[in-house]
């Protein structure tokens, strides 16, 4: 976790208050129909959650091998033996 000034946190803590007044003036510019919705679909959308990741490739698609040259090497064999005394 990264340590911060005190005046950036004031800063951030300043933008925040400053945002929720903006927020809360334009709901109340909405008609009272519109802005219901609106907060019925922010509760939704919160209840939702994260959407699932999606997966990385297509189904039923085989991974792709290394191109030739490329393939990891193995790994080396113990083959000195462990210094000791006598």
């Amino acid at each position: 976790m990264s340590k911060h000034s005190l005046q950036a946190r004031e800063r951030r803590a300043a933008q925040t208050d400053r945002m929720r007044e903006i927020e809360s003036a334009w709901v109340r510019s909405l008609p009272a129909e519109t802005a219901q919705a609106f907060a019925q679909s922010v509760e939704a959308a919160r209840a939702r959650g994260p959407e699932a990741r999606k997966p990385d490739m297509a189904p039923g698609t085989q991974p792709r091998p290394p191109r030739p040259g490329h393939e990891p090497r193995p790994r080396k064999e113990q083959t000195q033996r462990p210094r000791g005394r006598g």
